[in-house]
């Protein structure tokens, strides 16, 4: 006489639990890379509208195109953050700016500079504007590895720390204008550009990675219950 096999009550639950928690995972980062589609539409739809003044860019938000008077914005005091801008090592040259009839400061990022250019723009007290269009981005905070600054000499984008040096005050806005047009049109070493938004979208992988091992763990249970017991 065979004694029938218990059924497994206690594997069936943690498979059943740990299946659940597998396919909520995937469900999750089918959530995230909706939300992340719609955030690059947006940064797509905002880059491709027509730059306007601060005050309405600003409400925009981050991506919207901007077009403002800076006094004195081509012979301001800049500070300068290490980086490479397509595949050249360099400077890009950082300043504050106090746009015409507004009551806050924001940090304009002027342009690159290559290492092989030792000239810089004068530095003198000025209030000639000068009208820059640029594209308002969020500062990426510096992470724990990053190196302190030197002087003037950034070696990451630590906005709170540019604006102290740069005697902004504490009304500079959270978010920096990137030119796209020159701030010294007569100095053609400083390129401005608004580098290219950093989005990574890898949920759909991670997505399909979740939902593999929810059905491979199915698979396993259902195998283990089929499994012939030994006579």
């Amino acid at each position: 006489m065979t004694t029938r096999p218990r059924f497994p009550w206690g594997l069936t639950v943690v498979c059943a639990l740990a299946f659940v928690l597998l396919a909520a995972l995937g469900v999750w980062q089918v959530q995230r890379m909706q939300w992340k589609n719609g955030l690059i539409a947006e940064a797509e739809a905002a880059g491709a509208t027509p730059a306007s003044d601060a005050s309405t860019a600003f409400r925009r938000g981050e991506f919207a195109r901007v077009s403002m008077d800076c006094p004195g914005l081509a012979t301001a005091p800049y500070v300068e953050l290490q980086t490479i801008h397509d595949g050249e090592s360099g400077v890009r040259l950082i300043s504050a700016c106090r746009p015409t009839g507004s009551d806050f400061a924001i940090l304009v990022d002027r342009g690159f500079v290559s290492e092989t250019i030792s000239a810089r723009p004068p530095v003198a007290a000025s209030t000639v504007p000068v009208r820059v269009e640029g594209q308002l981005r969020q500062p990426t905070p510096p992470g724990p590895m990053a190196l302190p600054p030197e002087g003037r000499r950034f070696f990451a984008r630590d906005h709170v720390a540019m604006a102290e040096a740069l005697g902004a005050g504490p009304e500079v806005m959270a978010l920096m204008v990137y030119a796209t047009t020159s701030s010294n049109p007569e100095w053609l070493a400083l390129q401005p550009s608004a580098p290219p938004a950093a989005f990574t979208n890898n949920h759909l992988g991670y997505a399909l990675t979740w939902f593999g091992l929810a059905l491979a763990l199915a698979g396993f249970y259902i195998a283990l219950l089929r499994r012939k017991p030994k006579s």
